[in-house]
């Protein structure tokens, strides 16, 4: 008997404020669609329904769910902490399954059945879920961490807009626009009519406090120099104009002290797992973290090749007659993709001083692939690929990185 015969597959369809579960044979018959609403009272008269088919059948239930990072994750842990065997199943075998019906439908109830025949079809390669609360805080503090630097990527733009307004040479005042010291100069001058009457020493006492000492007199003078050389640009309602780079400033002074809060957590929580990925070159904490909240606890994944399936960067392989050809996977966690290409580009890159690679090692394998007849593309897959190797290692043996030894003349 195989062991799909064992089990009863129930897929759920996960919302908001209610879900939708279609149970189904592993001849992918549908028997039964149950609605019931997202809340932890809701779960056991569910759970219960369940159990009446499950019993009358003879089977085993086993549950597929798509978001159990997120408007699923209270039933996951829900159904787990009763013992019952539960699925993660990737959002896009979801959509592939519901795109390859031919009126290509879209209904809750619809999109449930698609998961239970994900599950009945993928059911020992899918991984297991495990919404562990610590692996969640990390994912809910990365997501809060990319939505604070969106907000201030778009208020680093009017900053910019509004200082080309009032300072034409403003790029040459400070090596960073946005840096601590500049920051201060345009809460305290936000425009050249501030800086009327000021004097190159009382300009140099400023700086010299808001540097720590690393700008004086020199820069100064520079200063006041670039602005005398621009001329006057003061305009209409310049009170107003003032006001709001002052605000601008002010916002993003206290994003990037959010910022800061939040990496100061996420170091907190990363040193509760005991991973050392910041021991390999190009992953800092932030990196580290994005890592851990697309992955998850690593035990999901019993091999390197199943996190390679996972994030997607497995290739599909394309066969017809004695032609075989592997071709780039659009599907898995696009998310965790982006973060191993990234990853794979900072090991890639060169010095600009030393015109040294960033990491010899896989430079080289690069230039091997290169020399193998794969394209710029199909080189740098191969590098994520390696990567996929080397993360899922020291995750799951919480080991250090060491770089292997490399004749100086190899690299």
């Amino acid at each position: 008997m195989h062991h799909k015969l064992k089990y009863l597959y129930i897929g759920v369809d996960l919302h908001k404020n209610h879900h939708t579960a279609v149970i189904i044979n592993c001849f992918q018959e549908k028997m039964v669609e149950i609605q019931f609403e997202n809340k932890p009272s809701s779960f056991p008269e569910f759970l219960k329904s369940v159990n009446k088919i499950a019993k009358k059948e003879g089977l085993t239930p086993v549950f597929g769910l798509e978001d159990v990072g997120g408007y699923g994750r209270g039933l996951a842990m829900f159904l787990i902490e009763n013992k019952y065997e539960v699925k993660a199943v990737n959002p896009a075998l979801t959509v592939s399954m519901r795109r390859s019906s031919p009126n290509n439908k879209k209904t809750d109830a619809w999109d449930a059945e698609c998961v239970a025949r994900i599950l009945v079809s993928d059911l020992d390669t899918l991984p297991t879920a495990n919404p562990n609360d610590l692996y969640y805080a990390i994912s809910q503090l990365i997501t809060r961490r990319a939505n604070i630097v969106s907000v201030v990527t778009g208020i680093k733009l009017q900053l910019h807009q509004l200082l080309g307004y009032h300072y034409p040479s403003y790029k040459k005042f400070f090596s960073m626009v946005d840096g601590k010291t500049a920051l201060a100069f345009w809460r305290k001058y936000p425009s050249p009519n501030h800086l009327v009457g000021v004097t190159v020493e009382e300009l140099a006492n400023f700086l010299r406090k808001r540097s720590n000492y690393g700008l004086s007199t020199k820069k100064a003078e520079e200063i006041l120099s670039l602005v005398m050389q621009d001329g006057d640009t003061s305009k209409d309602y310049q009170e107003a104009n003032d006001f709001l780079v002052k605000d601008v400033v002010r916002d993003l002074i206290i994003r990037e002290h959010q910022l800061e809060q939040i990496d100061a957590e996420l170091k907190k929580h990363l040193g509760l797992l005991d991973y050392k990925q910041e021991t390999m070159y190009g992953i800092n904490t932030v990196t580290a973290a994005e890592l851990i909240a697309e992955i998850g606890d690593i035990s999901r994944f019993s091999s390197a090749d199943k996190l390679a399936n996972f994030a997607g960067i497995a290739p599909v392989q394309h066969s017809s007659g004695n032609k075989q050809k592997a071709k780039k996977s659009k599907l898995g966690n696009r998310s965790l993709y982006d973060i191993f290409y990234n990853l794979a580009i900072r090991m890639l890159g060169v010095s600009r001083g030393e015109k040294k690679p960033n990491h010899p090692i896989y430079h080289a394998y690069y230039e091997k692939k290169l020399a193998q007849g794969k394209t710029k593309w199909q080189a740098i897959i191969c590098v994520m690929r390696k990567l996929v190797n080397v993360i899922y290692s020291m995750m799951k043996y919480k080991t250090e990185y060491k770089m292997p030894v490399l004749p100086e003349r190899a690299a």
